[in-house]
């Protein structure tokens, strides 16, 4: 077996030694005072604390779809009924008010898509930042079915919430439609704050 060497900036080192036998051994590391370290009087997690702060630990993240289709009137911002989650790693969407409140403070990456089924002459989805629509879609005027939006948002971790809207223009009511592979809401943390 081999040896480590671990060189210091003070011009020291500390070598350790691989173990010749099958048993296990444990490296004791001193104490490091003003530093994040993990030893072995450590319970072994590691808290967003140890790892330095704007590093994503363990953020909120959802993935969800309608169970059921919706009405869209023309030329009017339709809230989406998201309501059936495909993961929710921290209980922060609500599947009653199609709502996602992310309880940890970051930079969230939030993608929102949204099918009617028929061509239409242009539709759009839009994410609704604690209640006005902040972020829209592509719109084209031409024969459209789907529209998708993403965006990196801030979310202060308490109050913060956003959710999916719809908008189309073909003169007449259509229906959004309820394909968990065309019509989705997710989002996850991409940096604390």
């Amino acid at each position: 077996m081999g040896t480590l060497k671990l060189n210091t900036t003070s011009g020291g080192s500390l070598s350790i030694q691989a173990a010749d036998g099958a048993s296990d051994n444990t490296l004791t590391l001193p104490a490091v005072t003003g530093g994040n370290i993990v030893t072995t009087a450590d319970s072994g997690t590691i808290t967003q604390g140890m790892i330095g702060s704007n590093v994503v630990g363990k953020g909120p993240a959802f993935h969800a779809y309608p169970s059921a289709t919706t009405s869209a009137s023309h030329s009017v911002w339709t809230k989406v009924p998201i309501n059936t989650e495909r993961f929710d790693t921290n209980s922060n969407f609500d599947t009653s008010t199609y709502r996602f409140t992310p309880t940890v403070a970051g930079y969230y990456s939030v993608t929102g898509m949204v099918s009617f089924g028929e061509n239409i002459a242009s539709v759009e989805a839009g994410l609704s930042v604690n209640g006005s629509i902040a972020y829209g879609g592509t719109a084209n005027w031409s024969n459209n079915v789907n529209s998708m939006t993403t965006a990196l948002i801030y979310f202060n971790g308490s109050t913060d919430y956003v959710e999916l809207y719809a908008i189309q223009w073909s003169g007449v009511t259509k229906t959004i439609q309820n394909s968990a592979s065309t019509v989705r809401f997710e989002a996850h943390l991409v940096r604390a704050a």
